[in-house]
């Protein structure tokens, strides 16, 4: 039930508990937001802040205010949370690494398949260690590739993540996959898997971390919402969650860097503006 009096949804159930206290109109309303909020902080995995939950709350139509939301917050008893730094995965290579910096810490892209961040983190398990590789599509911050394996391995990690971005990309000539200098990286069959589609290899400068920030805010974001949270048993547990997590940073995500907006908005919105010309072929019925 949406009752617009109140400026929010609430169960039927949950309105006329709200109104038979005897509340005053702005009581009403208050106690109203103060579930909607909750559910939404509950269904982002409890990270969602004062500007996003501002954002998500207009999205879904409710008239509310920045400083208001925040008084509301408060009394939900919710609160953003903030990114902690990312552990360190990186291994140096035994060989020089040739590649340019073709970045230059300008994280822009004219579009989606454009421009590719790449880096691991970890996860402690009951069992061990687990590391988790992505990819992440620079225009629209989407994750277009990631994988997770108890190795560290080119073979086991970085790589599967890679060939699931090129499988999902329609097109990839021309594409930069900016990196850091981990030997993982470095490999001969990894790039050997970039040039065969095109795909130019970028580094930046060893040891700077701002040189492949982009990156390491996913994984920051990864560990902060979804890592930090619990403890987990083994891969296998760590694997279904992240499955879950990726696809809700994908579509239901809201991004400050994008407006407030989800990867698949942006993306779905480029490419109704940048539709192929010419005719379009309809399959005949069989």
């Amino acid at each position: 039930m949406k009752n617009n009096r109140a400026g929010g949804f609430i169960t039927s159930r949950g309105y006329r508990q709200a109104k038979a206290r005897g509340l005053s109109p702005r009581c009403l309303r208050d106690t109203v937001l103060v579930e909607r909020i909750s559910t939404v902080h509950r269904d982002n995995y409890s990270v969602y802040g004062v500007r996003k939950m501002w954002h998500a709350l207009r999205r879904d139509g409710i008239d509310i205010g920045r400083e208001q939301t925040a008084r509301l917050m408060r009394l939900a008893g919710v609160s953003g949370k903030g990114k902690g730094r990312s552990p360190i995965t990186t291994r140096k290579p035994g060989v020089p690494d040739l590649r340019p910096d073709l970045v230059e810490r300008e994280f822009k892209a004219p579009g989606p398949n454009k421009l590719w961040v790449a880096d691991i983190t970890y996860v402690r398990t009951q069992k061990g260690f687990v590391y988790a590789a992505f990819v992440t599509d620079v225009y629209s911050r989407r994750i277009v590739g990631w994988a997770l394996s108890d190795s560290m391995r080119t073979e086991a990690l970085p790589l599967q993540a890679l060939n699931q971005a090129i499988v999902c990309a329609e097109k990839t000539t021309g594409l930069i996959h900016h990196l850091d200098h981990g030997s993982q990286y470095v490999s001969v069959v990894y790039n050997e898997r970039l040039a065969q589609h095109g795909i130019a290899a970028s580094t930046g400068s060893v040891g700077d971390s701002y040189d492949n920030a982009l990156a390491e805010n996913v994984n920051g974001s990864y560990k902060n919402e979804l890592i930090h949270t619990r403890r987990w048993n083994d891969v296998v547990e760590v694997e279904i969650a992240t499955f879950e997590w990726v696809s809700w940073w994908n579509e239901n995500r809201l991004h400050q860097s994008l407006g407030y907006r989800t990867p698949t908005e942006v993306e779905t919105e480029f490419w109704n503006q940048n539709r192929p010309q010419g005719k379009i072929k309809i399959k005949a019925n069989a």
